[in-house]
């Protein structure tokens, strides 16, 4: 055997390590990102990568893209764009199930292409709640082929998921340690993969058309984000319906009137805004204020009671929300409960003394007090200890009336500040960032980045915001592997192995059946180390693999970048691990389900890289 490939101690301590980390992680007693500093400090201590090089991790292009991704994604969601998401989805769908399915999955999946899939799944969790509480289809049914769509899309660019950010370092680093004559590995460009995420969007999609949708089930999982309230409100409070736009017209009889006294006429709907004139829009106007020729009213119910009022009162219908688009946001506003504590001030008094829509902003639509619901006359009922208030507001002028004490919120509620005029601006910086990211002047990072500071300047999200949105425990574990990987390369324990493996191959075996195996077993490693650290470790045997058997190094590092994100079966993926509690799905269900589709998905990579490369 060549001297170069005999096992030295550097290589017996590396694979050692990795041996350590896959125990580690499998047995998770210690967190993953801890067990990779950890890895970090021992690669330092034995001097496998040099201490000047060793926290060259935390600088490296990937870390921050990765940084810049989850930045990006905050940004548009202060902008409440998934939740009008969320209506045109629904409209597009025309009350058709597959139809909802295939459309929702479709766009979450296009989606991840330029988001990390964890943050495109908490992003489309509310919006699944609000399809689900508005068509009646059960949310598990919705949720698994969105976070098969989620991760099936991340593989559409080069800044879809974690994997592939990593993938163009990796390239770099090998470089270093090619053998004499090898071409050197170019870094892949951003839309690279784009025929193969393609490819695997669009068989989730049909998997799950003609397959996958007979194994979900109907039942269960009970979604707790807030976009799910509005079922809760409607079969618990009788408080249902969509907003519409009232006109106030020359011969209504409403001119003149305050909005109190129109909000007592009988078969009035919830009235919940008012724009008179040239004034701003207003969520829950004072009772007191005066309804004019050409005043705009929100008005909240079902369909006919309000179609019928307008008839009534000589106003103008609309359904489409003009004036109240951004009031209305379910990211900015909605329905919530209160209850009134034994030491609040509100005791004892009536919403009408406290001016609650005046002072506070806030609109009583029902008090639930000792299980009788009343929604009759409720300006007026003197409040008790244990009263439950059923609200609607701006959500800030909720958390800012909860900070009294006077009331204690039950509801969960978007805490932050939301920006919905701000939509626009955000999603042309976000089109200028792509752009730059698709020249090949600028690494990716730097482009990323570029959108991060425009968002920051355009006050689409805060310095705070920004810190808050960044998930330091993937930074650390990307970050503190990342020197693993180097060390598997430069120590040769990675080149040890590929040749032993070619060694005991048979003469004859097709490359593609080498692509096949490395892929599989890319997926057996993600469950175990995360699809991060499957990356960091299976990318330098593979170049190594394939060197030695006469293949493609970037096709097969492409490959293992693709396979650490095929998993569909647990919770070592993110995307599954966030749905695993509101879909109900058992650990059998999701093998079930889960196993064809990532054989399917491991077959479609192998052939579609050998096609592009």
């Amino acid at each position: 055997m060549d001297t170069a490939l005999t096992l030295t101690t550097d290589m017996k301590l590396v694979l050692g390590l990795v041996g350590f980390t896959m125990v580690m992680f499998l047995f998770e007693r210690i967190r993953a990102d801890v067990v990779a500093l950890v890895v970090l400090v021992l690669l330092g201590l034995s001097g496998l990568v040099e201490p000047d090089e060793l926290f060259n991790g935390f600088s490296g292009n990937a870390v921050i893209a990765i940084i810049a991704t989850m930045i990006l994604g905050a940004g548009l969601d202060r902008t409440g764009a998934l939740n009008r998401l969320a209506g045109w989805l629904l409209r597009r769908a025309k009350g058709t199930e597959s139809r909802l399915l295939l459309l929702t999955s479709a766009v979450a999946g296009l989606n991840s292409s330029f988001m990390q899939n964890p943050s495109v799944m908490a992003l489309y969790m509310p919006v699944a709640a609000r399809l689900s509480s508005r068509t009646g289809l059960s949310l598990p049914r919705l949720l698994l082929p969105l976070a098969a769509a989620i991760v099936m899309g991340g593989a559409l660019t080069m800044v879809g998921n974690s994997p592939l950010i990593l993938l163009n370092d990796l390239l770099l680093a090998a470089n270093s340690n090619l053998p004499s004559g090898a071409a050197t590995l170019e870094p892949l460009k951003m839309f690279a993969p784009l025929p193969i995420g393609l490819t695997l969007l669009a068989a989730s999609l049909l998997y799950f058309h003609f397959f996958g949708d007979k194994q979900l089930r109907d039942e269960g999982g009970e979604s707790v984000t807030p976009g799910r309230t509005q079922s809760y409100f409607a079969k618990t409070y009788g408080i249902d319906g969509d907003v519409y736009e009232l006109t106030v017209t020359a011969d209504s009889p409403l001119v003149g009137m305050s909005l109190g006294e129109a909000e007592a006429l009988r078969g009035a709907p919830l009235l919940l805004a008012l724009k008179t004139g040239t004034e701003e829009a207003k969520l829950s106007p004072s009772a007191d204020a005066r309804i004019w020729v050409g005043t705009v009213i929100g008005a909240m119910g079902p369909r006919q009671q309000v179609v019928d009022f307008a008839q009534n009162q000589l106003l103008r219908l609309a359904t489409r929300l003009r004036n109240f688009a951004d009031l209305f946001n379910p990211s900015r506003a909605g329905i919530s409960e209160a209850v009134v504590p034994s030491t609040s001030k509100f005791i004892g008094k009536t919403a009408s003394d406290l001016q609650l829509r005046k002072q506070f902003g806030l609109s009583l639509l029902a008090v639930n007090r000792d299980k009788t619901v009343r929604r009759e006359n409720v300006r007026d009922m003197a409040l008790r200890a244990g009263d439950m208030l059923v609200l609607h507001s701006i959500w800030t002028d909720l958390a800012e009336a909860a900070e009294t004490k006077d009331l204690v919120v039950v509801t969960d509620f978007p805490k932050g500040e939301q920006r919905p005029h701000k939509l626009r601006i955000a999603l042309a910086i976000f089109a200028v960032t792509m752009l730059l990211a698709l020249s090949s002047r600028l690494p990716v990072s730097i482009a990323l980045m570029t959108g991060v500071a425009g968002m920051l300047v355009a006050g689409v999200i805060n310095i705070d915001e920004a810190y808050d949105a960044i998930n330091w425990k993937t930074v650390f574990l990307m970050a503190s592997l990342i020197p693993l990987g180097w060390a598997m390369d430069s120590s040769g324990a990675a080149a040890w192995i590929a040749a032993h493996t070619v060694e005991q191959l048979p003469g004859d075996t097709p490359t593609w059946l080498l692509e096949l195996s490395i892929g599989l077993m890319t997926t057996m490693f993600s469950l175990v180390i995360s699809h991060v650290g499957a990356t960091i470790v299976v990318v330098p045997l593979a170049i190594n693999l394939a060197l030695a058997a006469g293949g493609n190094p970037t096709a097969f590092a492409l490959i293992v970048a693709l396979s650490a994100s095929n998993n569909f079966m647990t919770a070592s993926n993110p995307v599954i691990s966030m749905i695993t509690g509101p879909a109900g799905y058992t650990t059998r269900e999701l093998w079930r389900i889960g196993a064809p589709l990532s054989l399917l998905y491991t077959v479609l990579i192998v052939a579609m890289v050998n096609l592009l490369f």
